[in-house]
């Protein structure tokens, strides 16, 4: 009997042993990986580029605003070179992980309506300051308190409805806009869209090797050349951008502070944050690593100043992009943890950015085909989402707080869409309402009976 105590005592410790080796180990390969530039990584970089679509929100919020081409150009560069920026210190410095980066669309609708009301100064201004606050808390590391945000209830939640955002976006692409809209379920858009989504659902579950690692970019090129086919792509736009263009520092005119446009984008760089989040976890469970502080700090640190940057030369926000974490499932990466395709679509992102006429290209992809390789990617970070949910203690309180999350972050905005102002940015985005909703509720129903309890034992105890 005296033997079996040390072997009970010690046998925690060679497991903690084994398994720490066994984590060193696959972390040697994924650094090994890392280092290497091979003609599959570049291939798996240019599918980054390609199905990150960064170029989608500043064309499409210049051409709502209807600024000249001059102003157009700008933010479209200004986007590019800081989402590249970004993307590779992110990967190689921060948070190290095989995300890119890219503008948020939570303020597409910011920018238009500053835009087409003359305030896109005051706009940068209010992206300028919140970015500021938030690499305060950084580095100040406040932000390290919001530790509790990655419980798998509220990542879960969170992943699950990132997904289900972006879906929102990938079928009106898919579906060639709204009812109403020209083109709308047109046969020749059903086909580009369904042709290049089931190529990448077929290639990535049955393909193999580099067939199985390309899915998104095979996929993307069939879709864009059978739109060709069909005279629904038209790339002659191209030829009016010039080939080389610098951003301009403050293209819009000088500070101009407005609270009324300081507060919904404030709230809006909150829902950015909230996205990151859940962007960072879903990369790490993807990976099967744990997130930690220090990414955390440093990532949104990194995503702050960008955004930061990024708004003082015609741009708006940067943040980490989930289509490109779903890549991540399909092909080598997930497995391997390189982030070498990652750092090769920054390199590109950055040179786009000083070519207008590269960057006219990849604008001018047609609907259909995002919409096909879209879909899948938002498929996959509602499964991931979901997994991650499947983690949680089973019990009637977990579930109350799932179920009212997930359904208060899907149908809330759709309910209260008639808001305005910082409401309706604050109500409109599924991440965010479904982001505080499971942490009121978790900290309501779950948290605080648990702490009473503890409390009330730990009195019995002490009366005993």
């Amino acid at each position: 009997m005296a033997n079996e105590k040390p072997s009970t005592q010690t046998q925690p410790h060679g497991d903690a042993a084994t398994r720490k080796k066994t984590e060193t180990s696959v972390a040697e390969a994924g650094s090994s990986a890392e280092k290497k530039v091979t003609p599959k990584n570049a291939l798996l970089g240019l599918q980054h580029v390609l199905v990150s679509n960064v170029w989608l929100d500043p064309v499409f919020v210049a051409g709502a605003i209807g600024l000249p081409l001059a102003l157009s150009s700008n933010m479209v560069n200004a986007i590019f070179i800081v989402s590249g920026l970004v993307t590779l210190i992110q990967a190689t410095k921060l948070v190290r992980l095989p995300i890119v980066q890219g503008p948020s669309a939570a303020f597409d609708a910011l920018m238009i309506a500053a835009g087409t009301a003359g305030s896109l100064a005051a706009a940068g201004t209010s992206i300028f300051i919140s970015s500021l606050i938030f690499l305060v808390l950084c580095l100040t590391r406040v932000i390290e308190k919001l530790r509790f945000l990655f419980a798998p209830i509220v990542s879960g939640v969170i992943i699950f409805l990132v997904g289900v955002s972006l879906s929102g976006f990938t079928l009106s692409e898919f579906l060639g806009g709204a009812p109403g809209d020209r083109g709308f379920a047109d046969p020749k858009t059903l086909a580009v869209s369904i042709i290049t989504c089931v190529l990448v659902v077929v290639l990535s579950q049955f393909g193999k090797g580099m067939v199985k690692a390309l899915s998104y970019l095979i996929a993307l090129v069939v879709g864009t050349a059978l739109s060709l086919a069909f005279g629904m792509a038209d790339f002659s736009a191209v030829a009016s951008k010039p080939w080389l263009g610098l951003p301009k520092f403050m293209p819009y005119g000088g500070f101009d502070f407005n609270a009324a446009i300081f507060v919904p984008f404030f709230i809006a760089y909150l829902v950015a944050i909230m996205e990151a989040l859940g962007v960072y976890q879903a990369a790490t469970e993807i990976q099967g690593t744990k997130l930690q502080d220090r990414q955390v700090r440093y990532g949104l640190a990194g995503e702050a100043a960008g955004s930061a940057i990024s708004s003082l030369i015609g741009g708006f926000t940067t943040t980490a992009y989930p289509q490109n974490v779903a890549l991540l499932k399909v092909n080598d990466e997930g497995k391997t943890r390189t982030r070498v395709p990652v750092i090769i679509a920054g390199v590109v992102f950055v040179v786009l950015g000083f070519i207008p006429k590269a960057g006219a290209v990849l604008s001018l992809i047609p609907s259909p085909v995002i919409g096909g390789i879209f879909l899948p990617a938002a498929a996959s970070l509602i499964s991931t989402g979901f997994n991650t949910l499947r983690k949680v203690e089973s019990d009637d309180r977990t579930q109350v707080v799932i179920g009212l999350s997930l359904l208060l972050g899907i149908a809330l905005p759709n309910a209260l869409s008639g808001l305005e102002g910082g409401a309706h940015v604050f109500f409109s985005n599924s991440i965010l309402v479904g982001a505080f909703s499971v942490v009121i509720l978790k900290a309501l129903i779950i948290d605080l009976p648990n702490f009473i309890a503890r409390h009330a034992d730990e009195r019995t105890k002490q009366a005993e």
